[in-house]
């Protein structure tokens, strides 16, 4: 993921992240390497590995990408469980919880999704990585897709 890939493939360059305790390590490695590629990053939270409720920082994120505040966002927790529970229940929200690179792909290019989902305990720093990188150059489809958003968009 170079910058040149992501000013070409990226609508918009911030992005906003948030984890709970259990993802706190993955979530730093991650934003690390977001403003490594010239994204601005806003950091919802957690800001350490003491324990705190998930709940509380999968709201900011999404509430911030479904009000229009972020393009994107990125959420973890343990398992991602939780966090895309949470997400999925703003209006425009389209959460997806990702642990392999094709489910990545796909969340893009058939649901558009807005949120990637990621468990700290399920995935190391290199799928991790990965997983960002195809979701965020990875390019919505459109077409028959699009009217499928709409009816999840109500």
């Amino acid at each position: 993921m170079d910058k040149e890939t992501v000013a070409n493939n990226f609508i918009g360059n911030s992005i906003i992240i948030g984890s709970d305790h259990a993802a706190f390590d993955l979530k730093e490695k991650i934003k690390d390497l977001l403003l490594s590629k010239g994204f601005t990053v806003e950091d919802a939270g957690a800001n350490s590995l003491d324990s705190v409720s998930y709940v509380d920082y999968g709201k900011k994120v999404a509430n911030a990408v479904s009000c229009g505040q972020f393009p994107r966002g990125i959420l973890l927790c343990g398992t991602g469980l939780g966090m895309s529970m949470v997400a999925n229940r703003f209006p425009k929200v389209r959460a997806a919880l990702c642990s392999d690179v094709f489910s990545a792909r796909m969340s893009r290019v058939h649901n558009d999704a807005n949120i990637l989902v990621m468990g700290g305990r399920i995935i190391g720093d290199v799928l991790a990585f990965e997983l960002v990188r195809t979701w965020l150059e990875t390019e919505f489809e459109g077409g028959r897709h699009q009217d499928r958003i709409k009816c999840i968009d109500l």
